[in-house]
């Protein structure tokens, strides 16, 4: 946006590259953690995350499910007020196989559905050694497909072009609260949204100072609303920029994409309706135009009423709210 350009480019003179590889994982955004790494605004991050069963690239098990994550990452002047901008430059598959839930989650079907529903047991060790209701995925990194392995369907070949994503992005929650990395809310978390992909810039609120900044729970692909509860979960190689908005009085997560942007509404509470989720996403919205592009209440009403699309980060509770970038005031 206009008003951020030169912060922001003044922000980044003298910026260096840290590669920092994670030993100790954790599940949960809480500002408690030791720090992994300090790093100043407008720096770049190369690291690792490992999937949400806690499996490196090498296949072995070095964290805890679910969704150990990399950091916290401690960012050098923020401060509570202001806000993070995470830009993703790198999320490519390091490993040759991912695995997966076997069926829907109930959240996803009508009461009725339940009735005569196949068992969620698949086989022991199909995909992780202690599991039953995972299946394994061949993801061919050279042709970037993502194939299941077992079972075979006779009607269709199971196999998909891959879309490497970030499930979890998140800073430490407000308060003296640890949430896990199972769930989400204003200060991000377990969103799940599978535009969080190559180039596309996440914008979190500070709670606390050095926001914290938590990453993980890599996906090789997965639909619009994570209707099974997972990805195609793997291990990821992740580069990313940060960047600070001073006193930017974000209240809740946003997107920003070369097309797009989008305001999110997570909940606390997951595994719920998403009603609540999409007025906090259609309020957050609201917010954005009238404070950044000075658009008058009214206005950015009947643009939202025009312009808007709904995505659904995740069936379980989370939505977003996207606008395209051709819509807003020049």
């Amino acid at each position: 946006m206009r008003l951020l350009c030169l912060p922001l480019l003044a922000a980044t003179l003298g910026a260096e590259t840290h590669t920092v590889q994670a030993t100790r994982f954790f599940n949960s955004f809480d500002h408690r953690h030791p720090v992994l790494s300090r790093i100043k605004p407008g720096d770049t991050v190369v690291t690792k995350t490992i999937d949400a069963g806690g499996f490196n690239e090498a296949g072995n098990k070095v964290g805890e499910r679910s969704n150990p994550l990399t950091g916290p990452f401690y960012i050098e002047g923020a401060e509570p007020g202001d806000a993070i901008a995470v830009t993703f430059q790198r999320i490519r598959i390091n490993r040759n196989w991912g695995w997966s839930a076997y069926r829907l989650g109930l959240y996803s079907i009508n009461p009725e559905m339940v009735e005569g529903l196949y068992p969620r047991k698949f086989k022991l060790g199909a995909a992780l050694p202690d599991r039953e209701d995972l299946v394994r995925w061949e993801l061919d990194l050279a042709k970037n497909k993502a194939r299941l392995r077992d079972p075979r369907s006779t009607a269709h070949p199971m196999e998909f072009d891959t879309s490497p994503m970030m499930g979890c992005v998140g800073v430490a929650a407000p308060g003296v609260f640890g949430p896990t990395s199972g769930i989400s809310g204003p200060y991000g978390g377990n969103m799940d949204y599978n535009r969080i992909a190559e180039g596309a810039t996440v914008v979190l609120p500070v709670f606390h100072p050095g926001a914290l900044l938590f990453v993980g729970d890599g996906h090789a692909l997965q639909a619009d609303g994570e209707p099974t509860g997972t990805g195609i979960e793997t291990s990821m190689d992740v580069t990313f920029r940060i960047e600070l908005r001073k006193k930017a009085r974000v209240q809740n997560p946003r997107l920003e994409t070369r097309d797009w942007i989008v305001a999110i509404g997570s909940q606390p509470e997951f595994v719920s309706s998403l009603d609540r989720s999409l007025r906090v996403a259609t309020s957050e919205m609201i917010d954005w135009l009238t404070r950044d592009f000075k658009m008058e209440p009214w206005a950015a009403h009947l643009l939202i009423g025009y312009q808007g699309r709904y995505d659904v980060l995740t069936v379980a509770g989370s939505m977003g709210l996207r606008l395209p970038r051709a819509a807003l005031p020049r």
